[in-house]
């Protein structure tokens, strides 16, 4: 364990190794050193001051892996701001939840991405932007939010550009700021990330320096990562994912970081030749695009050694052609969730295929694990199924402004129920079985049906919905929705799905609609949605959908 925040984190490794390359972004032909990066995000730091941030205050950023992503979040991490992630898939009501809930000063925004202007969206909930000075934004819908800082060079009306932020600081002094750094607290929180609830509505969860610097030492620790590597980061740097497995576990080690701005199998295959990467990350689903890439043979393999692969069951055909035909021997399997910053389990470099496919590998260094008889604290034998539970450094301070939420999975004694099934071994390794709560896993994107229901609620024809996870072969599972709609009326799946678009995340939209009469139920009258799940699958596998 380690007690020193990110900012610093990253200040010390640029003083130990000034000359070695921090970042490369091979496709635009960025290239820092760790000094030269260091300098880059204190300069965003001490922008962030001149525009009157104080320690604490929340600065969203919703943007792809762009450079300007991974340099607001060391900013952040040295002058003390909470860097709040938003997803990139979010869609209207999901950006004003956020901005709203978090109580976001300041949003750090990219144009658009797969074609939808993020601009478009923001001026949509709040139209004043079109008229006020960048910095003086007084919104009706978000009354928190000031500044806006557009990750371009371009003016937009009411924002800041990315350049007007460096500009700014040369008004704030290196020591202003390095005495901003030394004021900061490991236990403050610094990092807050959204992930979807049982209740409906996405919760903030709060994330320390602690808990991301030594998350991400201990992970980096279990591939063996060192100076001499240098990872292709092709997840999104708003996830965990991304930003801890990723970005701050080649901090701790002093890698090379070369990201991918958005993921195609082609770029990834081209950054891993191109930089002779020795690590990769990516779910399931992004392996299985690479590795049925036409010309992979073609690509050089010859650095490749580790990496992580997480977000869903990793099928042991896939693991097998990732060590076999791109020479990963050394890849691991990360099990975890945002609450536990996030990673919990992971397998070794040296450990059999068997448990990189079967388990999701042991307890990291300072993690304890227990599995336990649902609804209770008793723990089972090994071998027995029941709920994991977890405690330790890596735990979440809560979810921000939702005290019963926070005490429904942490306990007074610092143990977090995941709500995930799980077996353990006498060797300590896990294996998932299965799952609590709802939660659908969509190619690594975690879905409550809740969140889904209470949107579909709110339209004129529907009385009931009841979403499910189905099977997927590509993503892992799909959507399912069961809709009654209300006496007199009638829908079509289009009209839904049209209801749906811009307004929700595209991977939450259902890829199946049902329409029925009634549900099955208990005979207290619960619905059965394991039934739904059942009918869903045996409707999909006779080809009717």
């Amino acid at each position: 364990m380690i007690q020193t925040s990110v900012g610093k984190l990253l200040e010390d490794m640029a003083a130990k190794q000034p000359e070695h390359e921090a970042l490369v972004y091979p496709d635009r032909g960025l290239r820092l050193t760790y000094r030269e990066f260091d300098n880059e995000c204190r300069r965003a730091a001490k922008g962030f001051m001149a525009l009157g941030i104080e320690r604490g205050e929340h600065v969203a950023i919703w943007s792809t892996n762009k450079p300007e992503w991974i340099t607001s979040q060391f900013a952040t991490g040295k002058m003390g701001a909470v860097l709040v992630t938003v997803n990139t898939n979010y869609r209207t009501s999901e950006l004003e939840y956020l901005l709203r809930q978090s109580d976001a000063t300041t949003i750090v925004l990219m144009d658009e991405y797969k074609g939808v202007s993020y601009l478009d969206m923001l001026y949509e909930i709040a139209p004043e932007l079109r008229e006020c000075e960048p910095g003086e934004l007084k919104s009706e819908r978000l009354p928190y939010l000031k500044n806006v800082i557009f990750m371009g060079n371009e003016k937009h009306p009411g924002m800041f550009s990315w350049p007007d932020l460096l500009d700014k600081a040369d008004s704030v002094t290196d020591a202003e700021l390095d005495e901003r750094m030394a004021s900061l607290d490991p236990d403050d929180v610094i990092n807050m990330q959204y992930t979807s609830g049982t209740t409906g509505f996405p919760k903030g969860v709060m994330l320390t320096h602690n808990n991301l610097v030594n998350n991400s030492r201990n992970i980096a620790e279990c591939m063996n990562l060192s100076a001499e590597d240098r990872m292709c980061i092709p997840v999104p740097f708003f996830h965990c994912f991304g930003c801890v497995l990723g970005i701050l576990a080649c901090i701790n080690a002093g890698s090379t970081i070369v990201p991918v701005q958005e993921f195609s199998p082609k770029d990834v295959l081209k950054a891993v030749d191109a930089e002779k990467c020795t690590a990769l990350h990516g779910v399931p689903t992004m392996f299985i695009a690479e590795l049925n890439e036409p010309d992979l043979d073609q690509y050089d393999f010859s650095a490749l050694r580790t990496g992580i692969m997480a977000g869903s069951n990793c099928p042991i055909e896939v693991m097998r052609g990732v060590i076999d035909k791109m020479g990963a021997t050394e890849m691991t399997i990360a099990y975890g969730q945002t609450e536990s910053s996030p990673v919990i389990t992971q397998t070794r470099v040296d450990d059999s295929l068997e448990r990189k496919t079967e388990t999701v590998g042991r307890a990291l260094p300072n993690v304890e694990v227990k599995i336990v008889l649902p609804g209770t604290d008793e723990e089972v034998e090994n071998g027995q199924q029941g709920e994991l539970c977890t405690r330790g450094y890596h735990v979440m301070k809560g979810y921000y402004k939702n005290e019963e939420a926070t005490r429904e999975v942490l306990t007074d004694d610092g143990w977090l129920h995941t709500g995930d099934l799980a077996v353990m071994d006498e060797s300590g390794y896990v294996r998932i079985t299965g799952r609590l709560k709802d939660m659908i896993i969509r190619g690594g994107e975690n879905i409550y049906p809740r969140e889904i229901e209470e949107f579909l609620y709110q339209h004129p024809k529907v009385r009931d919905v009841q979403i499910v996870g189905v099977p997927d072969e590509k993503y892992g599972e799909q959507v399912a929705a069961y809709i009654i709609l209300k006496d007199g009326e009638s829908a079509t799946e289009e009209e839904l799905r049209d209801y749906f678009e811009g307004r929700i995340s595209r991977h939450k939209i259902p890829r199946y609609i049902e329409f029925v009469d009634e549900y099955p139920m208990t005979a207290s009258g619960k619905i059965q949605k394991f039934r739904l799940r059942e009918q869903a699958i045996s409707t999909i596998a006779s080809g009717k959908k």
